[in-house]
Formats: C-alpha cells, sequence, structure tokens
C-alpha cells in the first residue's frame, strides 16, 4: 500500500466493526474502557475479569484489538497472556495487543516489553491517547501485515523479500523494516546477508539491536571473544537492553567461562526477574557451579512465576529437587519430585523423575536407595532400546556411573555423541562426565571412535549422491536416521538428497511428506537452524504447478569439506 494510502486510510478507518477484547480485573475499568471505546464508534465488545478467561476468549475468537490490564489479580497477569498468544498464535498478524497498566516499575515494564506488545499505555487512558495509539498501530501493521503472515508460516525469506518491497513505498518505517529483514535472514540461514543489513543501518546511526545482532553473528562464527565485546560494550551504553545480557551469558558460556556466564544471568534476572526462561537458565547455571543458594532463589522463582505461564517448565522442579538433595533434604526433594509429576505428564517426565529421584538419593548419602534406582533405570534401558533426548541421556549416564554402572552410561553416551558429532561444546561436557567417572582417556577415545562412525555414515550417503546413485542414496540416508535420529547434520543432508531426487526424477508425494517431516522434526528439536529455510523454499518449488522457477541446489556438508 502506497504511504499517502496507507496514511489516509489511518486517519479515516472505522473502528466501528472491529471486535474488542477488554481484559481487567477491576469491572469499573472495564466499564470505563468500553465507554472510551464506544465514544471512538466501536460496537463489538467481549470483556474478561482474569487472564485465564481471556484465554479462554482468545482461543475462540478472532479479535481485532485487545486491551489488556497488566496486573489482573490470581492467575495469569498480562505479560503472560501476551505470551502465550504469542507462543500459540492467537492473534493474526493484524491484530493490535495493547497493554494497559498503571505498573510504572522497571521489571514490570521490561517484562511486557520481552513478549512485544504493539504499545504500552499508562492509566488513566483519555479517548484522545488511546485514537492516536491504535491509529499509529494500525497504520504500522498494514505495512507488516504480509511480512508477519510469511513469517508465522516459516517462510522467512519471502517474508524478507516482503520487507525490501515495503520499504521501497514506507522510508518512514525503513529501520523497522531493515530490523525485521535482518531477524528473518538470520532465521533463514543466511548470515552474512543479515550482517550487510545490521552493517548498513549501523553505517547511519549506532542502534543497540543491530550491534546485539552483529555479535550474535560473530558468536555462531565462533569468535566468541569478538561477541563478548560487542555485547559488552551495548550494555555499557545502554543497562536495561536485556537481550544483550542473555547473548552475554551465552558467549561465556561458549568461551568455558561459566562463573562469569552466571554472574550476567544474574544481573539480568534482577532487571527483568519475571521471565521463565532465563530463571531456569540461571538456575541451571547455578547448579554446576554449586553455588546452591542462587541455584535454590533461581528455581524457586521460576516455580512461582511459571505457575501460570505457557513457558511452566518441569526442569525447574527436577533442578531444585536437586538443591534439596545437595543439601540433605531429600524428603522435600521427594515431595517436589511428586508434584512434578502431577503438575506434568508424559514418559519423559517419568523417567527423568526417576533419574532425578536416584541423583537426589545419592546427592544426599543414601547410597543402597541411589544403587536400587540406577538398578531399576538400567533394567529399562535395557528393555526399552529407544532412547531419550540428549540432556536425558546426559543427566542418566551421570547417575548411572555415580552408583558403579558402566556399559550402560558409556552406551548412551556414544548415542550422544553419534547424534551431535560436531557440538564441540557438548562433547566438553560428554568429556566431563567421563572424567568425573575417572574414564577421561578411555572416554577421549570412546569420543574419537563416536565422532568417526557418525561421520562416516553420513558421509556414505552423501558419496553415493555425488555418484549418481540417488535411489541407493535415499535409502542408506533413512537408515542414517534411524540410527542417529537426532543428527542435525545427517538430517539436513538427507532431506537434500530427497530433493534431489525429485528435482531428477518428477515430484513424488510420499517424498515430498518425507523431506517435509524430516526438516518439521529439525525444527521441532532445534529451531533457528542453518539450511532450514533454504531447503524448505526448495521443497515449495517441487510442489506441482504450470510453471515453476528453476531449483537451485544447495551443496551438502561433507565431513572435513566445505559446503558445495
Amino acid at each position: 500500500m502506497h504511504p499517502a494510502a496507507v496514511a489516509a486510510a489511518a486517519a479515516n478507518i472505522d473502528w466501528t466493526e472491529k471486535r474488542y477484547l477488554i481484559v481487567d480485573d477491576f469491572v469499573g475499568i472495564r466499564q470505563l474502557l468500553r465507554e472510551t471505546l464506544r465514544n471512538l464508534g466501536a460496537k463489538h465488545f467481549d470483556q474478561a475479569a482474569s487472564g485465564g478467561e481471556a484465554m479462554t476468549m482468545l482461543a475462540k475468537t478472532p479479535y481485532d484489538v485487545v486491551l489488556c490490564d497488566f496486573n489482573l489479580g490470581e492467575g495469569k497477569n498480562g505479560q503472560q497472556v501476551l505470551e502465550e498468544c504469542r507462543i500459540r498464535n492467537l492473534l493474526a498478524p493484524s491484530s493490535v495487543f495493547l497493554m494497559v497498566s498503571a505498573e510504572k516499575s522497571v521489571e514490570s515494564v521490561m517484562g511486557a516489553a520481552e513478549h512485544q506488545p504493539d504499545a504500552y499505555i499508562i492509566k488513566p487512558i483519555t479517548e484522545g491517547v488511546l485514537l492516536t495509539r491504535l491509529n499509529r498501530v494500525w497504520q504500522k501493521k498494514q505495512i507488516f501485515r504480509e511480512i508477519d503472515q510469511a513469517f508465522l508460516e516459516k517462510d522467512y525469506l519471502r517474508a524478507a523479500k516482503l520487507c525490501d518491497e515495503q520499504i521501497a513505498v514506507h522510508k518512514l518505517h525503513e529501520i523497522d523494516l531493515l530490523r525485521m529483514k535482518a531477524t528473518l535472514l538470520l532465521k533463514a540461514g543466511e548470515p552474512e546477508k543479515a550482517r550487510a543489513v545490521y552493517e548498513q543501518v549501523l553505517d547511519d546511526r549506532d542502534y543497540n539491536w543491530a550491534r546485539t545482532g552483529l555479535g550474535k553473528i560473530r558468536m555462531n562464527n565462533g569468535d566468541h571473544e569478538a561477541a563478548r565485546q560487542m555485547f559488552q560494550g551495548v550494555i555499557a551504553e545502554n543497562r536495561f537492553y536485556i537481550d544483550a545480557y542473555d547473548q552475554l551469558a551465552t558467549a561465556y558460556q561458549l568461551m568455558g567461562k561459566l562463573e562469569e556466564s552466571c554472574d550476567v544471568l544474574e544481573k539480568a534476572a534482577k532487571m527483568s526477574p519475571n521471565s521463565v526462561v532465563r530463571q531456569r537458565r540461571l538456575g541451571q547455571a547455578a547448579l554446576k557451579l554449586n553455588n546452591i543458594p542462587l541455584a535454590e532463589r533461581a528455581f524457586r522463582k521460576c516455580i512461582a512465576i511459571g505457575e501460570y505461564s505457557i513457558m511452566k517448565t518441569v526442569d525447574a522442579y527436577f533442578g531444585l529437587a536437586r538443591i534439596c538433595g545437595q543439601k540433605n533434604d531429600a524428603k522435600e526433594a521427594l515431595q517436589i519430585l511428586g508434584i512434578a509429576q502431577r503438575e506434568f505428564t508424559g514418559d519423559l517426565v517419568q523417567l527423568r523423575a526417576k533419574i532425578t529421584e536416584g541423583l537426589v538419593y545419592h546427592e544426599s548419602g543414601d547410597y543402597r536407595r541411589a544403587r536400587k534406582t540406577g538398578d531399576e533405570l538400567e533394567d529399562m534401558l535395557n528393555n526399552d532400546p529407544e532412547r531419550p533426548d540428549t540432556p536425558t541421556c546426559m543427566e542418566l549416564s551421570t547417575l548411572l556411573f555415580a552408583v558403579g554402572v558402566k556399559d550402560a552410561p558409556v552406551d548412551l553416551l556414544c548415542y550422544v555423541i553419534k547424534n551431535n558429532h560436531d557440538n564441540t561444546v557438548l562433547l566438553d561436557e560428554v568429556q566431563e562426565i567421563f572424567e568425573k567417572a575417572r574414564m577421561g582417556e578411555e572416554g577421549a577415545e570412546l569420543i574419537k571412535s563416536a565422532r568417526k562412525e557418525a561421520a562416516d555414515m553420513m558421509n556414505k550417503g552423501v558419496l553415493l549422491w555425488k555418484t549418481g546413485k540417488l535411489a541407493e542414496a535415499v535409502a542408506w540416508m533413512r537408515t542414517a536416521r534411524e540410527a542417529l535420529p537426532n543428527n542435525m547434520r545427517i538430517l539436513f543432508n538427507s532431506a537434500q538428497i530427497l530433493i534431489s531426487h525429485m528435482q531428477q526424477h518428477g515430484y513424488s508425494r510420499d517424498l515430498m511428506d518425507e523431506a517435509n517431516g524430516v526438516l518439521m522434526h529439525v525444527d521441532n528439536i532445534a529451531p533457528g537452524q542453518q539450511r532450514f529455510a533454504q531447503l524448505i523454499e526448495q521443497l515449495a518449488l517441487l510442489m506441482p504447478r504450470k510453471e515453476a522457477p528453476p531449483i537451485e541446489n544447495f551443496g551438502f556438508d561433507e565431513e572435513g569439506g566445505a559446503a558445495a
């Protein structure tokens, strides 16, 4: 839409037929907001007196405008309502979410801002202020509408192209569009193109988000020290830029500086304490460092603020149980594990609870019960060939080694290595587990051997592809995926081989579904991986149509070789 047309539409927008949801725990405030909207011509209202009631309505009705108070009494607060809307995609790209509050504290405003409401309005609200904000936000929504829709569909490259189209006609919003474009390019696995966007922005003005974005790219490229310096520079200029703290903590972690990482997370958690994810991360970092008081505070805070959050995590319960075990309070630890098993369901939760129970017994000195739990878990492993996720395998290995079992944890750790054979940070953690089990030298050899086995398995499929044996390559990569279901490079190369097969031999619905399934599995276990967006785009081009555009063939990355 041309800028003049957008501006004219914003000035004359008819708010009469929009559908509104007013969320506030005080009936008087709801009535005042309703009257304010009515004076603007609005006719269609729903009201919610709590966060839970709001979520029920949002799940059923597509609202155009949501006016939500921050403090909603018992249950979900406004931040958690917005958080859940974002995660569950309950708001259309064109919908407007206005956070309304008398709350001016830094932690409340920062907590809400992390989930990006379209505006944060301080009470009391006048008709003029509300209309101005609605018009301003609506105008911007129209510019980003198609981009946001493509983002929701994970079509990141198309969304980035749409940013360029909008920049050409909306110079007033160029900076916001460039920021979105850089984010999209990162998600699409195009870090060099994203870097060019960030540098273009920084040539004009020193934006904290652009410097942080460059730092992320450098960190992902392995230049952790340069990234650290950039993140610290951003914090020196703006001590409230919370994303820079999270990224700095990650940089320190990748550099092996766990104490520094934990210190940064602690500072961030003090400034914006209502993030479930950050408190969990702080608790886990402190637990690794054996900082029991800090870990306990973080896990208890995580449980408290997560009670009504969609981000509520069983990790905090397991972490707190471990802390209680180390404090020789096995009774409270077992109570916490019981709560975790009532609050969360699934076989993995039950397995992790059993592992944590064994660790609690061991750390509190009850070695007989710890050994009994270890024996039960070893029997479970022998009876079930399917292995749990990587963190659970590592926790289980730690317990089994601690109670004197050797073969089973070795097998588990070799499985972890093969599924993560190029993840150096994780391999260091595996080596640390071997060291604690007094198997340092033997562990190093096991890691070397398992890495080679995974690389050989992947490279055999690539070699079959390169020599034109596509059918054999497809079949071999199926075998590789079955053996190593979470190995990123095997998964990506498998998807690429399926695509290449269709490029050379024609579209196949079965192969299309198989390739899509592989890529969705990747996105589920590790979102934001490079190559994901390119391969999704190649799949889209293979869909039957009258005139399909030419298809670019993305290269494979063999072990020890550059991508083609």
